[in-house]
């Protein structure tokens, strides 16, 4: 019987490799946490800061530095960031040093509600608590808040932050009822009466060509109401 020595050469060699690597592999997972990480993504306003982190983790797991890497589970330690109500999401891993790195994407707030309790709208257009550690500088929503009115509020504060002209100009959100919403604006002390959420381009496209001509025409003060609601048509009031 002919030895194929091939073939047994390549069994020997895939047995070196894959005990090479379990050694490895339990080596790497005997290693010690030497030290955390934390790490904010996006921009730079803080609504939490690493100590909180820090707490957060230490609440949790206790004191994590020297803790052999494999007694950590990350996904669970991912979960319980996650759980502070400032973090969209989180990402947490070890590197071949032993340092615990923690990525976390901060939620982003797009208005502030003020009504009987206070709190921001995110991204999402979820609820968002204030931060003691920055306040974000978004157009603040007053007036009558309802479910509704907030889901339609935050389909305005979506089309504000699509266009930089708006974004820049409009500091506040007023809900006289729903689907009847005011804009007010940085520079200017007119309101911007735009009814519903119904054709917002059409109805921004129209106030921006009047804003346009006005401020040519150095006209913007004589006005103290602008309205947008009626079918494609820009009604202003002057004082």
């Amino acid at each position: 019987m002919k030895i194929n020595w091939n073939y047994i050469k390549f069994i020997g060699l895939i047995i070196c490799i894959t005990g090479l690597y379990s050694f490895s592999n339990h080596r790497n997972n005997l290693r010690k946490v030497s030290g955390i990480t934390i790490k904010f993504t996006g921009e730079d306003n803080l609504y939490l800061t690493q100590s909180m982190v820090n707490k957060l983790l230490i609440q949790n797991y206790g004191i994590i530095k020297n803790v052999p890497k494999e007694k950590l589970v990350l996904n669970t330690m991912e979960e319980v960031i996650e759980t502070n109500e400032m973090v969209k999401s989180a990402q947490v891993y070890v590197t071949i040093n032993g340092e615990l790195i923690s990525n976390i994407e901060q939620r982003q707030p797009i208005g502030r509600v003020e009504g009987k309790t206070k709190f921001y709208l995110d991204e999402e257009g979820k609820n968002m608590p204030l931060s003691d550690n920055h306040s974000a500088r978004v157009p603040i929503i007053t007036g009558n808040i309802t479910g509704k009115s907030l889901e339609d509020v935050y389909v305005i504060l979506k089309y504000i932050n699509r266009d930089d002209f708006l974004r820049k100009n409009v500091i506040g959100i007023h809900i006289e009822d729903e689907e009847n919403y005011q804009l007010k604006f940085r520079l200017e002390n007119f309101v911007v009466n735009l009814g519903n959420v119904t054709d917002l381009e059409q109805k921004f496209n129209n106030f921006k060509a009047f804003y346009t001509k006005a401020a040519k025409d150095k006209t913007l003060a004589n006005y103290n109401i602008v309205s947008l609601e009626f079918n494609n048509q820009v009604v202003c009031t002057k004082i």
